[in-house]
């Protein structure tokens, strides 16, 4: 660590030094602007929040770009360099969207800066002037967790990495450090996880912390993944980085038992239940995201105070342009037929009655999710009220009137609120949304980011037993989700019970940054980055402003995005300037 803080820091802090501003003494001898090492050590408040500082590496997954828009859950209308990693052109030298700081929780220069504070904490904590002693235990409880997140999101994208654990300086001559294996980074965030459950406890000290459950549902995603196809293929056995992206050695069935029994041991806990807090399924799933409070189904959140900027602002961001909102992560088609029919049977544009109605009889949680073409949302603005008074989404291309005329939805790309800024897909996000909240860049809603649920708890337990054989457990935890979602049990075995579990896991974690890791550990990626999908909806009408008066619709899928899939996009490359940094690092596949 250098001798003072980065001012960054210094402006998170300067609400815990406000009470020593009147100290004559302290004003002669200390920078106004910093905090010294030997200051920060001597003082728990500064240590804690140094430590809540670290936790915004956590960041979350509610920024103007999502991780959905890089898979096959929605388009992001902007760009931004998101069209780069659908198409699978991104290099080491174009990172595209992986350069922007939107998703700084996956890229390599931000994660090992945040790394690089916690081993900070770790190696001054024992000696620090505290005199609580549990308060002691827990920072270094939070440290471990939060070394092993951020190892964990650097494995995800990279594979295995460099494991730092000092704290280097300027002067240090071992600064060239090779990549770790991916079975010794899997080892060591679960170390890492371990360490924390064993210093945690079960509550957290403040919102927004972490706990032990928190600790053991890491580590029950790591071991899942780590089980996972792609890094058992031998898909990129022979080439140099094999060692990094493969798990060499594994015995799977034990790796397989492993994940099983860490998910076990967070459902072990006692503490932790599927929301259930309203009756209609809908309305149910839909406010799971939105209570601004700790509930029995949350493990770990980050929470948000409306007044700051910190790149959340996701009803402005994904809201309809008839709204004047933004559109930004569009669901597309591909995701909204993946939603079942009420009765548990896939949906079907070759079923008449599906065509005719695909928005009618689907399972509870697309009409919490998708927000479609006749959806209700919340009343409009005043410029959008006399034509629509309803608070109804139009997404329609158009309606023909009795006079011939022909009017375009108002939430579409050709309404006559923002003509410039609605989706292509024809949906736009309803999940993480509150609708009681007039959405704009001055007025935000404060619903939380979920890091973990006790929902992805049960489907890494029924993921790991379909794939040990052990389909009772898969079923009977599937269906304890599927009956909280108001829909039929499972009953499936053998390859249709893993095609199901793998189409629950989609719809109930959507828009939640699983899917992108989840199609590339599976290796379904080649399939699913096919071309992008949107709706063409046509109708007639008496009066625009009643939807009872529409009829005739006519549903065309259309493509709105290319997509094309490459095998190295299966890992994310290490940046260039990294390598030329480090000849000691290896590239990942087919990067070179």
């Amino acid at each position: 660590m250098s001798s003072f803080f980065n001012k960054r820091l210094v402006l998170g802090l300067c609400a815990v030094l406000a009470f020593s501003a009147c100290d004559s003494s302290t004003l002669d001898l200390d920078p106004l602007d910093q905090i010294s090492d030997q200051a920060l050590w001597q003082d728990p408040a500064l240590i804690d929040a140094f430590l809540a500082d670290v936790y915004g590496g956590m960041r979350h997954g509610l920024y103007e770009v999502q991780l959905g828009s890089l898979v096959d859950e929605t388009h992001f209308i902007h760009g931004y360099g998101t069209n780069e990693v659908v198409q699978s052109t991104f290099t080491p030298t174009n990172q595209a969207i992986w350069g922007d700081g939107r998703m700084d929780a996956f890229r390599w220069q931000p994660l090992y800066s945040r790394i690089r504070q916690v081993n900070t904490i770790l190696a001054n904590i024992d000696d620090a002037k505290i005199d609580d002693e549990n308060l002691r235990k827990q920072i270094k409880g939070e440290a471990h967790f939060l070394r092993a997140y951020f190892y964990h999101n650097l494995l995800r994208a990279y594979g295995g990495v460099p494991i730092i654990t000092k704290v280097y300086g300027l002067n240090d001559q071992d600064l060239l450090v090779p990549r770790n294996t991916f079975k010794e980074t899997v080892d060591f965030i679960v170390a890492d996880a371990d360490t924390a459950a064993s210093l945690l406890d079960l509550t957290p000290r403040n919102l927004g912390r972490a706990t032990k459950g928190a600790a053991l549902a890491l580590k029950s995603r790591v071991l899942l993944y780590a089980a996972s196809d792609l890094f058992h293929s031998g898909k990129f056995s022979g080439t140099p980085a094999a060692p990094f992206v493969e798990y060499q050695g594994a015995d799977r069935t034990a790796m397989w038992r492993a994940a099983k029994d860490a998910a076990q041991a967070v459902m072990d806990l006692g503490i932790y239940d599927l929301y259930r807090a309203h009756d209609d399924p809908a309305q149910n799933y839909a406010q799971l995201f939105l209570e601004n409070r700790d509930h029995e189904e949350i493990i770990m959140s980050r929470y948000f105070i409306a007044s700051r900027d910190d790149g959340y602002n996701p009803g402005l961001h994904n809201g309809p342009n008839g709204y004047r909102n933004w559109a930004g992560n569009t669901p597309i088609q591909q995701l909204v037929d993946d939603y079942e029919m009420a009765d548990g049977t896939e949906f079907d544009w070759n079923n008449p009655a599906h065509a005719a109605a695909p928005y009618e009889n689907r399972d509870p949680r697309f009409y919490a999710s998708i927000l479609y073409d006749g959806a209700y949302f919340r009343p409009r603005p005043p410029e959008g009220a006399e034509i629509e008074p309803h608070g109804i989404i139009q997404t329609f291309a158009e309606v023909t009137l009795p006079d011939g005329s022909k009017r375009p939805g108002l939430d579409t790309r050709k309404g006559p609120i923002e003509d410039w800024n609605g989706g292509y897909s024809g949906y736009y996000l309803r999940k993480f949304i509150d609708p009681s909240v007039n959405h704009s860049s001055s007025t935000k809603q404060t619903v939380p980011w979920r890091f973990f649920r006790y929902a992805e708890i049960l489907l890494n337990y029924a993921e790991a037993s379909i794939e040990l054989g052990e389909e009772d457990d898969a079923r009977r935890v599937l269906n304890e989700i599927r009956d909280r979602a108001g829909m039929p049990p499972i009953t499936e075995s053998g390859a249709a019970l893993k095609e199901r579990y793998r189409n629950e896991r989609r719809i109930e974690l959507a828009f939640e940054e699983h899917r992108y890791w989840d199609v590339r550990r599976w290796m379904i990626a080649p399939e699913v980055y096919e071309d992008a999908l949107g709706i063409l909806i046509t109708a007639n009408a008496t009066d625009i402003t009643d939807r009872s008066t529409f009829t005739n619709y006519k549903y065309e899928t259309i493509p709105i995005q290319e997509r094309a899939w490459n095998d190295r996009s299966y890992f994310a490359p290490i940046p260039q300037d990294e390598i030329q940094r480090n000849d000691q690092l290896v590239q990942n596949p087919l990067y070179d």
